[in-house]
This record gives C-alpha cells, sequence and structure tokens, in this order.
C-alpha cells in the first residue's frame, strides 16, 4: 500500500492530544502485552492507534518520506557507524596508554566498568524518551552526552576524570547507535532486518585497518589527548545529515495531519515529577550505584592495604548488595517500572537477553587484557596488535551478512544460533587456554579470533532477532534496551571477573617470575605498560614478565570458557520462529 493513499484517508485535521493521556494510556510497562506470533501487527498501514507517541511519528514518517529520503538516512546512519567506529578503535588502542600516563595500568578495565553499566542501563530510560518523546530528540539529546564526554576525556587530569569522561561518552555512544539500531527495526521489514544491522556494522570492515595507525599518529604526534578532541568536532559534523532528515520528514508528517499537535498543561514541576516517574528515576539510580558499588569493590581491593579486610571495600559490598536488594523491592511496587518484566516472560525474550549477557561477561573476562598481551608478550607494535585484537569485531561484522542471508532465505535463525554459533565460540575460547602463551606462534591466536569472530557475527545477530520476532512493533525499543541492558551489565561483570583475577594472580606472578634485580621495580611493572614494554624483547625481565601473564591468562580463558555451557541453555529456550511469515513495520520500509 503506497504512503500517498494512505494519506489521502487518514484525517488531515491536526488534533491537540495532551502527552499525560499518551504516557497514562501507552507506557505504563506494568500493563505491556507480549503478543504471540499469529496475532502481531494486522496488515494495515494505518498508525497505531493505541502506540506511544514517539512510536507514532516514526510510523507518520515512514508514511510520508520517499524512498531516496529512506536511502540517504541508511546511508547517513553508515558513516555515523564509521566514524563512531573508528573512534571506538583508536580510543581502545589509546586506553593502555592513558592509564599508564597516570600509572594505573591495572585499571584499564575498571574505568569500563561503570560506564558500561551506566551506559547499559541508561537504554531503558532512553527506550521511554524515544517512545514518547521521538526518535530525533533522542538521537539529539545522546549526540550531546557523547561529545561532552570525549571534551572530557581529553581535558582529564587523572583516571578519576577520565573515567568520568568514559561514562558520558558510552551513555552518547550507547545511547546513539541504540536509537540507529531502533530506526533500522522501524524502517526494515522482519525479513530483512538481519541484513541491515549487518549493513549498519559493516564500517567496522574497514575502521579495523585504521584504527590503529591513527592511535599511533596521535601517539607520536600530538598526543593521546588530541585523540578525542579531534572526535569531539568530527562526529557532530557527520550526524547533521541524519539530523536534517529527521527534521525533514518530521515536518512534513506534521503538516499532511500525521503527527497531532500535543500539549501539555503541567507545570514545570509538575512535568519534572512526571518524567522521574515515566522513566523511574530512582529505579536506575539504585541498580546502577549498587552494581557498580559491588562490582568495583572487586576490581580495586588489591589496592588497599587491608586488601578484602578494607573499610571501603567492606562498605562497598554491603552497601552495593542492600542498594541492589532495595532496587528489587522498589519494582515491586513502583508506580512505572524499570524493567518491564512481562516482556521477559516470554521465552524467547529471556533466553535471547541472557544470551547477551553470557557472551559479554565471557568476552570481556578473556579481552580485557588480551591487548596488552599482544604489546608485551608477542612484542607487536600498537597498529599490529590492533589488528589482532580486532580480528573479532572485523570477522563478527563480515559473517553477519551470511547470517542475515540464512534468515531471509530460510525465515529461521534459532538454528544458527545453537548448532553453529554457540559451539564455535566455546571451541575458540577453549583453544586460547592452550595457545594464548609466551613462545605460541601468534598464528594460533589469530585462528582462534577468526573461530570466535564467525560465532559471534552469528550469535550477535540471531539474539537481536529473537527479541525483536518475539514481540510488536510498539515494543522494539523497549525489548532492543533490554537486550543491551543484559549487555552491558554481562560486560561490567566481566571486566570485574578478569580485573579480580589479573589483580589476584599477575602481581603475585611477578613475585616469583622476577630476576632479583628487577624486584625492587615490581610495583612499576605491575603499574604501568610502559615500563612493561621498556624492558628489551628475550631480556631476562621481559621473559618474567610474559611468563606471568601467561599463567594470569589461563585462569581468565578457562572462565570464560565454561561460561558457555549456560549459552546453551539459553538458546534452547527461544521459539523456532519463522521471520517471514511476520509482518511488523509500517509505511515505506526496506
Amino acid at each position: 500500500m503506497s504512503s500517498k493513499f494512505n494519506i489521502l484517508w487518514l484525517r488531515p485535521e491536526a488534533p491537540t492530544v495532551s502527552t499525560e493521556d499518551i504516557g497514562e494510556k501507552t507506557s505504563n510497562d506494568k500493563d505491556a502485552a507480549v503478543h504471540d506470533t499469529a496475532a502481531d501487527v494486522s496488515d494495515s498501514d494505518a498508525i497505531s492507534e493505541d502506540a506511544q507517541a514517539g512510536v507514532r511519528d516514526i510510523e507518520a514518517m515512514t508514511l510520508v518520506w520517499t524512498k531516496q529520503h529512506l536511502y540517504g538516512a541508511y546511508i547517513a546512519i553508515w558513516f555515523i557507524y564509521f566514524v563512531d567506529a573508528m573512534q571506538q578503535s583508536m580510543s581502545n588502542s589509546l586506553l593502555p596508554f592513558v592509564t599508564s600516563s597516570f600509572y594505573s595500568h591495572s585499571l584499564t578495565p575498571v574505568v569500563g566498568i561503570l560506564s558500561s553499566l551506566i551506559g547499559g542501563l541508561f537504554k531503558l530510560p532512553l527506550a521511554k524518551i524515544i517512545d514518547i518523546w521521538g526518535r530525533p530528540q533522542g538521537f539529539c539529546l545522546m549526540l550531546f552526552c557523547l561529545v561532552i564526554g570525549l571534551i572530557t576525556m581529553a581535558a582529564c587530569d587523572g583516571v578519576k576524570s577520565y573515567a568520568a569522561g568514559q561514562v558520558f561518552y558510552w551513555v552518547g555512544y550507547n545511547g546513539l547507535t541504540y536509537v540507529m539500531g531502533v530506526f533500522i527495526a522501524d524502517t526494515s521489514s522482519l525479513r530483512n532486518r538481519s541484513l541491515m544491522f549487518a549493513f549498519a556494522s559493516s564500517p567496522y570492515l574497514i575502521t579495523t585497518w585504521i584504527g590503529g595507525p591513527i592511535a599511533t599518529g596521535f601517539l607520536n604526534g600530538p598526543g593521546w589527548r588530541w585523540g578525542y578532541g579531534a572526535f569531539s568536532i568530527i562526529t557532530p559534523f557527520i550526524c547533521s545529515p541524519l539530523i536534517w532528515l529527521f527534521y525533514v520528514n518530521y515536518r512534513k508528517a506534521h503538516e499532511a495531519g500525521l503527527i497531532p499537535k500535543r500539549e501539555s498543561n503541567r507545570t514545570f514541576a509538575q512535568s519534572l515529577k512526571y518524567y522521574a516517574i515515566e522513566f523511574d528515576i530512582f529505579g536506575v539510580l539504585l541498580i546502577a550505584t549498587g552494581l557498580a558499588l559491588f562490582l568495583l569493590a572487586f576490581s580495586i581491593y588489591s589496592y588497599q592495604t587491608l586488601l578484602w579486610k578494607a573499610p571501603i571495600i567492606i562498605c562497598f559490598l554491603i552497601i552495593g548488595g542492600l542498594l541492589c536488594i532495595a532496587f528489587v523491592f522498589w519494582e515491586m511496587y513502583a508506580p512505572k517500572t524499570f524493567i518491564p518484566y512481562k516482556l521477559l516472560v516470554d521465552r524467547t525474550v529471556l533466553g535471547a537477553c541472557l544470551l547477551a549477557a553470557i557472551i559479554f561477561v565471557s568476552f570481556y573476562i578473556w579481552d580485557g587484557y588480551f591487548y596488552s598481551f599482544l604489546l608485551v608478550v608477542n612484542g607487536l607494535t600498537v597498529t599490529e596488535a590492533s589488528y589482532v585484537s580486532y580480528t573479532y569485531t572485523m570477522g563478527s561484522c563480515l559473517f553477519s551478512f551470511v547470517v542475515g542471508y540464512f534468515v531471509r532465505l530460510t525465515g529461521r535463525f534459532r538454528w544458527i544460533a545453537l548448532w553453529f554459533g554457540v559451539p564455535l565460540t566455546a571451541l575458540g575460547i577453549g583453544l586460547m587456554i592452550n595457545f594464548r602463551q609466551p613462545d605460541v606462534n601468534i598464528g594460533y591466536i589469530v585462528m582462534c579470533q577468526v573461530f570466535i569472530a564467525v560465532a559471534g557475527g552469528a550469535l550477535v545477530i540471531t539474539e537481536q532477532m529473537a527479541v525483536m520476532a518475539a514481540t510488536t512493533h510498539q515494543n522494539i525499543a523497549v525489548v532492543l534496551a533490554i537486550e543491551a541492558m543484559f549487555s552491558s551489565v554481562g560486560g561490567a561483570i566481566g571486566s570485574t571477573v578478569a580485573s579480580a583475577i589479573w589483580t589476584s594472580t599477575f602481581p603475585q606472578r611477578l613475585a616469583v617470575n622476577l630476576p632479583a634485580e628487577s624486584l625492587a621495580d615490581l610495583p612499576n611493572i605491575y603499574a604501568s605498560i610502559t615500563e612493561q614494554l621498556a624492558y628489551p624483547v628475550g631480556s631476562p625481565t621481559r621473559h618474567a614478565i610474559a611468563q606471568s601473564y601467561g599463567e594470569s591468562q589461563r585462569y581468565m580463558l578457562i572462565a570464560a570458557t565454561a561460561l558457555h555451557v549456560l549459552s546453551f541453555a539459553s538458546v534452547w529456550m527461544w521459539k523456532d520462529i519463522d521471520v517471514n511469515k511476520r509482518k511488523q513495520v509500517k509505511g515505506m520500509v526496506i
């Protein structure tokens, strides 16, 4: 049905609608329903009258824009992903040098714990923002947070301020990519959606090769601070075409009478109260603070004289645990819940979210010090190490096109994850237990990375397809946010485990392995990758450092491999949904 035809029969007037009425009618998560596959959405292209305002707005926009604008939006999204992926690749390469510049190399994964938590947990309030206010508004808000984060990291004067910048950056980065992901779900048929997600992630195929050289250029040139400062200027510029397309088509839909004028009679104070309840701000603060305190205790205990008996560690564990328990009780009686539990009743949604958490826990355990391992143990340059560490990113993005094609061809995705993705991931990580050691040819590590990358391309696409195929268009933003939240919490847990293993094994192994003449330098060697790299390859001290890396890494890899037993169970929970038999979106879509 053409969009022109829809405009002719829809009411042309622009009635006034209260945003409070919209919120009361549609945004209560406790009443959200998970629809059965057979009763998902009707074939009508009419705007969903029972949907939230932001969902109705995007449906209206898809009715009025042209194919040229739709294709232009996807091209703009590709370039945004390209710039963000390039910046992220460069940032990951710079991170060990940033922490080492403040003599805190062992905190490399720690600085990502809080940012990963906040970035992931914020997606659920963000889902409500873009469902109530609109996709363009959420996109601009996240762009602002990303730029603030980049500026803060560029101007940081220590690990604490750098970590604060990371929080803003990852809230903005995760939010930006999340809003674009929801937009792709809004504007693509379920059958083609896996291919569209693969297209959006394809810039990583290029940025994998240029992130390392860019990092090297900044390290050898103006310094790592300018690496963040430059992208605080580039990113808003590259996002402007998509913002323009949003604005133009929003205005077009409004002028056609498809987007009603909405007014609120609330005062400013009433609006603050309304949105604080609507977004469950108190619940967000409880769970974010509780998890952050609890997980950080495992990462920083080794810096305390009394270790686990240190008062600050005991306080972190107790207060963090109590806040997490308080969150559970709060959600039982909250006016609007942070986590829409009724969506998680669907076994496919729950299984996909559990898989996302397990994948990220496992990944961040084995990847936490992998880049440093390549530099110190294998003696690679910054550029070479970035190539190897990003084998996963490149391989998973490339293979996601293959997965997308098979999903489009067969209409099924469960078998790909169950019989291919999960077993191959476990195999790749398990082989690294033996191969990620000193004096082992780097080719074996690359081989394992290829296995994990190919499997990762299958799992990431299929888990996203699972949560989207199990629900309706109105709930797309929410289920994607839930899946992302599980991923981020999993990543934070994985970073915590990696840091805990590292801090409890690496310094002890250094004390055993270092030659007598280097024992006095143990604190500096432990604290700075620059100090580690200062010893020539083949020297007794460098060999002892490499041996200590290998012994610590073995524990991480064993833990990461064992977790994938749970992956089989989580995928087994999924329904075997045929995406070719479902219509989920309306208007001009791909």
